[in-house]
């Protein structure tokens, strides 16, 4: 792999190497976390879901009031950065967008003027696929939700998930679940399904879980396929009457939870929900 300083990025309006990158210390999402971002991949020479990632910037931004509207140049600046970097040959990249509310002097925490130009910056680089973990299982543990109540925004403001995956870390985990009022809502940086008797349980979208792409392309692929699915309220105390967990995101793809804190998740190993999923999500991607 390259390393990141002879990587090509985006930054507003600019193709540049990573050792010639500039940001200002003036920029919102550096000084207030002001900014929202997406990620994405690309499997084999191809963009996976990139109508459902640009609308669901779409979403977050207008919730922000941040005004962007160069939607329609995303693919070509992603696919410039693939042949700038000469990554066609790569099985797997990984696609990191972020738009800001610009950079104002001096520092102030309402909107800068309407003539400030929204800040965007766009990476593509080169992805290792879990491949042990999705075969295998994953530890996470639970943890007290204490974000915002505006999780349905993407906003780069992360200081919460970014203590929390660290704690997780520390325990020989991957990931943490976040718990809120007693119910699960999602992990850091994931979504969360259950599965008792062959039905699909995940908490219902709302303004404390993000609406996650992987999350829609899993609904609508168990429609499909006659799984039946429950979006409703999960209690952490009822966790251990579910016979698989997983949890679902860009990087994540279906993940298999094998263990929550000190307990183990059925017998141990990916469930056949979870392995059927995993499958069917496959096939989408690669076919």
């Amino acid at each position: 792999m390259k390393n990141d300083k002879e990587i090509y990025y985006y930054l507003n309006g600019n193709i540049i190497k990573g050792k010639e990158l500039c940001l200002s210390p003036f920029d919102r999402a550096f000084l207030f976390g002001d900014g929202i971002y997406e990620t994405l991949r690309w499997y084999d020479g191809k963009l996976f879901k990139l109508d459902l990632h640009i609308e669901k910037l779409k979403k977050s931004l207008d919730s922000s009031r941040i005004n962007f509207i160069a939607f329609d140049e995303i693919e070509k600046i992603i696919n410039d950065l693939i042949k700038k970097n000469k990554f066609e040959d790569e099985e797997h990249l990984f696609i990191y967008l972020q738009v800001t509310r610009g950079a104002y002097f001096p520092r102030q925490h309402h909107f800068p003027p309407d003539d400030v130009e929204p800040g965007f910056f766009l990476s593509v680089v080169p992805f290792k696929r879990h491949e042990e973990e999705l075969k295998n299982g994953i530890k996470v543990i639970l943890e007290e939700d204490i974000r915002w109540t505006r999780c349905d925004i993407k906003s780069t403001m992360l200081m919460a998930n970014v203590l929390s995956r660290q704690k997780a870390l520390e325990q020989n985990a991957v990931e943490a679940v976040f718990v809120r009022n007693g119910f699960i809502t999602e992990g850091t940086h994931t979504s969360f399904c259950a599965v008792k008797s062959g039905k699909l349980y995940t908490p219902p979208l709302s303004n404390l879980i993000l609406d996650g792409i992987t999350r829609k392309v899993i609904l609508e692929i168990c429609k499909k396929e006659d799984i039946p699915v429950s979006e409703t309220e999960i209690k952490a105390d009822e966790l251990k009457s579910f016979e698989e967990v997983m949890l679902l995101g860009t990087i994540s793809e279906v993940m298999p939870v094998v263990q929550i804190d000190d307990w183990q998740v059925g017998d141990g190993k990916p469930g056949p929900v979870t392995l059927e999923l995993q499958y069917l999500l496959g096939e989408m991607i690669f076919s």
